[in-house]
């Protein structure tokens, strides 16, 4: 017979979470035998089950605790400038993919693949990992879409081989679909879909045939179009028809809730707050490496939602 897990929490986030106090402060009261739960002195690292029973005490005193709130899922779509990193922290100071997104309390965004910093367009967020790990896992094949500009001579041979396969360092490799979309002399745009995100994937397969791409841009991910108006850099929340859309895909519940604002609010926020992170990270981005570091901390307060 299985026994079903408890639901436990670090103790440090069930009260900061109650408002007695930031992690950090509850850590040393932890550390001076300060706290109790149901009589016991607690210490650093308990984990505990919060019940209507439970009693927890800061020097004796009976402390009120907050439940939990349930935890909704949150996908962002972001478009992502060329010149951008797709890593939480560079040791250089140039600027990330993260420095942009608003601040969240109590989760954090974690990002859908990457992009190659010469690489703009879609780039989508979400707050669960089980969701991000599944739509990046290759057996999954969900399908992505760039528009690629290319520099040098094609023809349909070259087009066949790409959609047949070519042999790459690290496998094979191949395009869904080509379609042609304009251009002129050896300067053409085509849009190309592929079901996997190898490094560099794009750019070396249209190598392979000894053809150059000089703009990328990732204009689809999944039925996730990059939204028309977004401005680079921007960002915008998906609503929970579309967030479900990508739990379906990967085989994940769907949820019933989202924390989109109603549609009116909604334009108005996401507005401001897009015009405030593109003009303050315009600024972040033109400052020398050293600069950009020591403005980490001004960046805490941006906005959280």
């Amino acid at each position: 017979m299985s026994v079903k897990p408890q639901k436990t929490e670090k103790l440090q986030k069930i009260l900061a979470r109650s408002g007695h106090g930031s992690r950090r402060e509850i850590e040393t009261f932890l550390q001076a035998g300060r706290i109790s739960v149901d009589g016991k002195i607690a210490t650093l690292g308990d984990r505990v089950e919060v019940t209507p029973a439970t009693k927890i005490r800061l020097d004796g005193r009976l402390l009120a605790i907050k439940e939990a709130e349930k935890e909704i899922c949150r996908v962002m779509a972001y478009y992502k400038p060329e010149g951008e990193l797709c890593t939480r922290h560079d040791p250089e100071g140039r600027p990330t993919v993260f420095n942009r997104l608003p601040r969240l309390t109590g989760a954090r965004w974690i990002a859908v693949g990457r992009l190659d910093v010469n690489t703009s367009g879609l780039l989508l967020f979400t707050t669960d990992g089980e969701l991000a790990n599944r739509l990046m896992h290759p057996s999954r094949e969900v399908e992505r879409e760039y528009a690629v500009r290319v520099f040098g001579e094609i023809n349909d041979a070259k087009i066949r081989q790409l959609i047949n396969g070519v042999q790459l360092e690290d496998g094979p490799a191949s395009f869904k679909t080509v379609s042609y979309r304009g251009g002129e002399g050896m300067n053409q745009w085509f849009n190309v879909t592929l079901t996997e995100g190898r490094n560099r994937e794009v750019r070396r397969l249209w190598e392979s045939v000894g053809v150059q791409v000089s703009r990328l841009i990732r204009v689809r991910y999944g039925d996730i179009d990059l939204p028309k108006g977004l401005p680079r850099g921007g960002w915008t929340e998906l609503g929970l028809a579309q967030t479900n859309y990508l739990r379906e895909l990967v085989e994940l519940p769907v949820e019933t809730e989202s924390k989109v604002a109603v549609e009116r609010d909604q334009r108005r926020i996401k507005a401001n707050q897009i015009r405030r992170a593109v003009k303050r990270h315009t600024q972040v981005a033109s400052r020398p490496a050293s600069k950009r570091q020591s403005s980490r901390a001004t960046a805490k307060r941006r906005t959280r939602i």
